[in-house]
């Protein structure tokens, strides 16, 4: 069955949109069909993943506020089994535009309806806040994904967005829940890491994910370059552990899918003229 995760964290900085990208492309490489919808203003996942956002006629603002037909606004990416549904700078008054709009907070469960069984799993890459955007992936949701960087103040503003995800379940989404916790930016060279992986696990009990994504500069330079880091540096610790991450959603024992990143790698540099 399908399942759609909205990953959120109203922090900013947090590794949110990374995890969307990297997660995304290791399921698209195991084999799964993937849908990523960019519902940030900031499009920092369509331009991650390569894509112009100044070329692109229609987005997801067309798709949440002039409820177009969802396949007429999908790109198809260089990445195999994964698609996205873009974001440019539109989607900026799109909060505003919407607030007089009846059933304005399902406006992309409506939207996404009918597309939801062609993929496996639909990531949302949402805001850095808790507005109506954030408030349309929850309602589309199944579950909620939560970057949490390894950093101070890491539990600062948790209480609200969890008091938000409880709010959405009571109200709007009854079968919403907290898929799990991801730690991001982690530094093992201080002690200040650790706390804040002791303090994390103590609040979220049983919800921690026991991947924990390093601080790496590879992982900061790819989406400069409009690729997942499984394209831009397979080796890297950032990319091993973003493998790591992906198999232990899915549930399953560590694997290598070197022989499939590197084919994939092979046809991206291809198909880019590279």
């Amino acid at each position: 069955m399908s399942k759609v995760i909205a990953i959120c964290n109203q922090k900013g900085g947090v590794g949110k949109t990374t995890t969307a990208i990297n997660l995304a492309t290791y399921l698209a490489i195991s084999g799964k069909r993937i849908l990523l919808i960019d519902i940030d203003p900031q499009g920092n996942a369509t331009s991650g993943l390569g894509i112009n956002k100044h070329s692109i006629s229609t987005s997801v603002y067309d798709l949440v506020v002039e409820e177009i037909d969802p396949k007429s606004v999908t790109i198809n990416t260089n990445i195999p089994n994964l698609s996205i549904i873009p974001s440019t700078l539109s989607l900026t008054g799109a909060e505003v535009e919407l607030v007089g709009i009846m059933g304005r907070e399902y406006r992309l469960k409506k939207a996404i309806s009918s597309i939801i069984a062609n993929y496996d799993y639909l990531l949302i890459d949402c805001p850095p806040s808790l507005g109506l955007l954030t408030v349309n992936a929850l309602a589309s949701a199944d579950s909620v994904l939560i970057p949490i960087q390894c950093e101070y103040y890491a539990l600062e503003g948790l209480s609200q967005l969890v008091n938000t995800i409880n709010l959405v379940k009571e109200n709007i989404n009854s079968s919403l829940d907290i898929e799990g916790v991801l730690l991001t930016m982690a530094d093992y060279r201080t002690n200040l890491t650790n706390e804040v992986i002791k303090e994390v696990k103590e609040f979220f009990k049983g919800k921690v994910y026991e991947t924990v994504i390093p601080r790496n500069i590879r992982l900061t330079e790819a989406p400069g370059f409009g690729k997942p880091i499984a394209i831009y540096d397979k080796n890297s610790i950032g990319a091993q552990k973003y493998q790591d991450f992906s198999n232990e959603l899915l549930g399953v024992k560590k694997v290598k899918n070197e022989n499939k990143a590197t084919q994939i790698g092979h046809n991206y540099n291809i198909n880019n003229g590279l």
